[in-house]
């Protein structure tokens, strides 16, 4: 859940942070990357609208496809009942959560969801769910058996409602039991239906403490949950969380495309950007989610022409990258957000290959593998306004990625930092021998990604 106001606060308040000095330096997490998180590539499920029956039947029948992309987990947006008091829209918001503990009938049963998780691991793919720690619907079974549980306001005497989403209820974590209830909530779902993490949503708006000491217990039963935290909070990494968002490399993305700045702010980001995070956190990378999509536009309204290249960005920088559904597909239409509004699985066929080829990539080449908050090295040009070489190594592996962010064709030598040899291209066959000096040709707004 988001509100673009929170948004801009949050983003601004990131780059005050990021600019006032490192705060972790040398600090590693504490936090335990499951072995198989290490080259996995996520991929946002939004149940209502992935199928015409919008449901977890209906979904499970695309499961061998995903296996085949290459995706290794799964994210679903929150499963739970949503409330019916001040709902918004038909169906209302995934995040105004009626029951923790039960299955929104309109995906279909506890059991079917079950089904999916376990059909899931058959084929390798892990899977988690969203969980909204930060507040309930309206008329949860909480605002009845523990009203006291609930931020009141002083005015009106009733739950608050957290910024202006007014169909929810802001729970209060100075209670003991509360804490409690919502801790014995997400172990029902580790124990009963077996997912391996969560996703959580404003993870910096409930305490720290809350998360560290729930995600201990959920590691006993679990011992390789991922978890990753929606939010930008170096704090959250230090032994909770796994990942986090990484929404000041997204606006980057954003702006750059959009021409509001230029090459050096990726630079910028380059030289400082995670240095304020653990060691071995982990960054999720996208060009689109649930909320972009449906608030802000699709990627093709935020990045034109350069959509492919930050898709394959957000693949070579550090981090993990994120497909939300019907990306694969070039989907490209805002979904509606409390409406029934399903993909279209039949847009441009090229995004299917581009994301399977990338996937095959970041799997089968150490240099890309995660947690790793080295940046790469850039190597020069002589057109350092239209051209950026990134180089990722991990012994014997290197990735050498190299983009034109201008709408001209370019040719440009590599300086020093090739490491010569014989390089693979990522969509073609062809084998190139690169070293410094070696000339390198790029269409407008086109990247070739080289490696061994």
């Amino acid at each position: 859940m988001k509100l673009n106001r929170l948004l801009l606060l949050l983003f601004a308040a990131g780059l005050i942070i990021s600019c006032s000095g490192d705060k972790t330096k040398d600090v590693v997490s504490e936090a335990i990357h499951p072995e198989w998180s290490k080259d996995a590539v996520i991929y946002e499920v939004n149940t209502r609208q992935f199928t015409p029956e919008g449901t977890f039947s209906a979904f499970a029948k695309h499961l061998p496809r995903l296996q085949e992309l290459g995706v290794e987990i799964l994210w679903f947006m929150p499963v739970h009942p949503i409330g019916e008091v001040d709902r918004k829209g038909t169906l209302g918001s995934y995040y105004s959560i009626k029951d923790y503990k039960a299955v929104n009938p309109e995906f279909g049963t506890f059991e079917d969801f079950k089904m999916v998780v376990d059909e899931a691991h058959k084929l390798g793919i892990k899977v988690i769910i969203d969980w909204v720690a930060n507040h309930t619907s309206r008329d949860a079974v909480w605002t009845t058996e523990h009203p006291d549980w609930y931020v009141i306001d002083s005015v009106t005497n009733k739950p608050v409602a957290p910024f202006d989403w007014t169909d929810v209820a802001k729970l209060d974590y100075s209670k003991t039991d509360m804490r409690e209830a919502m801790t014995e909530a997400m172990l029902y779902w580790v124990k009963e239906a077996g997912i391996d993490g969560f996703r959580c949503d404003v993870a910096a708006e409930v305490p720290v403490d809350f998360w560290e000491s729930t995600v201990t217990r959920l590691r006993e039963v679990q011992p390789e949950l991922f978890m990753l935290a929606e939010g930008e909070s170096p704090e959250l990494q230090h032994k909770a969380f796994n990942m986090y968002y990484s929404w000041t490399f997204h606006h980057i993305m954003n702006n750059l495309a959009q021409g509001k700045s230029n090459l050096d702010s990726l630079r910028s980001y380059l030289s400082k950007g995670m240095s304020r995070f653990p060691l071995n956190t982990v960054s999720m990378n996208f060009t689109s989610n649930h909320d972009e999509n449906s608030w802000n536009g699709t990627e093709f309204e935020r990045l034109g022409n350069h959509a492919k290249q930050m898709a394959a960005l957000t693949f070579v920088m550090p981090g993990m990258p994120l497909i939300y559904n019907g990306q694969e597909a070039g989907f490209n239409r805002r979904l509606q957000f409390f409406e029934k509004d399903s993909i279209s699985w039949t847009g441009d066929k090229s995004y299917e290959e581009l994301y399977k080829n990338l996937i095959a990539l970041k799997k089968e080449n150490r240099a890309l593998d995660v947690p790793f908050t080295q940046m790469p090295e850039e190597i020069k040009t002589e057109k350092p306004d239209a051209v950026l070489v990134l180089k990722r190594s991990a012994n014997e592996n290197i990735v050498l990625s190299i983009f034109n962010f201008s709408p001209d064709r370019v040719k440009v030598s590599l300086k020093d930092g090739v490491v010569e040899g014989d390089y693979k291209e990522l969509n073609s066959a062809n084998t190139s021998n690169l070293k410094n000096g070696s000339e390198i040709e790029l269409e407008p707004y086109g990247f070739r990604i080289f490696y061994k």
